[in-house]
This record gives structure tokens, sequence and C-alpha cells, in this order.
């Protein structure tokens, strides 16, 4: 697990800036944690993959997830306001077209989505925070934040529909 660790570690540019303690303190650390994970799933290997293999996944996201929350960690979220966009120069009718679907998307999200929707689709959409973070900051699992984003998701692009913005097509649907 340890080497599982460190291969994980290496292969993420961003935990250049963690520094060794601090990356071999996350490597020993997700090591332990995904032994844990192993022995707690150990009934659910099925065997449709060599046991090695389905173990060191587990290592690799304990790590990925540690590395996240430590570079999170010291990071202010804002999760009650809503920046603006940075405006782009350029050709005014694309302007134009770009600050009503931005004014569309601002309103959808105002009208349409409840207050802990808008904090979690901004804060992941917008600001950039991976889920796994937001999810330790707002005392929730991961599997909550994404059914959050799905649900906010799905209400804004039927909010988007309505008002012609996106149009109106099942998915999967082949256009002839």
């Amino acid at each position: 697990m340890v080497r599982a660790a460190r291969f994980k570690l290496s292969r993420m540019t961003e935990s250049s800036r963690l520094g060794h303690f601090r990356s071999e303190t996350i490597v020993q650390s997700s090591a332990d944690d995904a032994v844990l994970a192993i022995l707690t799933r150990l009934a659910s290997f099925e065997g449709r993959a060599r046991f090695t293999t389905w173990a060191y996944k587990f290592a690799i996201l304990h790590t990925s997830v540690a590395v996240r929350r430590e570079l999170w960690s010291h990071t202010e979220i804002d999760l009650y306001s809503i920046s603006e966009p940075a405006a782009r120069w350029g050709d005014p009718l694309e302007q134009l077209e770009a600050s009503a679907l931005a004014e569309a998307i601002r309103r959808g999200v105002a009208e349409s989505l409840t207050p802990h929707q808008q904090r979690v689709l901004i804060a992941i959409a917008v600001e950039g925070v991976p889920i796994d973070v937001l999810a330790d900051r707002l005392g929730t699992t991961r599997n909550n934040v994404y059914k959050t984003l799905h649900d906010a998701r799905t209400k804004l692009r039927a909010t988007l529909t309505v008002q012609g913005y996106i149009p109106s097509s099942t998915r999967g649907e082949v256009k002839r």
C-alpha cells in the first residue's frame, strides 16, 4: 500500500507543493487508511480482477483525497457569495449573447435552486473546489455532494431549456 501511495503521489503534479515531510505523512496515512478500507470491504471482493489490482485502487483513492484535502486545508472557501464573471472583450454580438446567458444562469441559480444547491454548484463549478474537500467542509459525504450537484444541474438545465437557451432534446437522441 505504501508503494501504491508513493506512486500516486509521484503522479500528482500538485503534490510538489507539499514538501517531503507532509508527502511522507500522507503516504503513510493513506496506506493505513487503504488497509483499513480493504479489511472492511474484503467480503465484497468478487475476484473479477487480481486481488492486488483491487487493493491498489484503495491506496490510490486515499492518497488522492489526502493530497487534495491537504492542499485545500488552508484555503478559505466562501460558500455564500457568487462572484461576477470576468468580462471578455471581443465581438459585440458574442459579448451580448454571453452576457444574456450569464444573466439567465445567474437568475436560474437564484430562482430555481435552494441555497444549499447554490453553494455546492458555485463552489464546484465556479471556484473549482474538489468534491471531497467540499464534502469535508460541509460535514457530509461525497455521495451527498454528488447528489446535490446533480439535482442543481438538472434544475438549472430545465430552467435554461424553458427560457430557450438550451435546446429541448432528450439525451442520447441523434439529430439528423
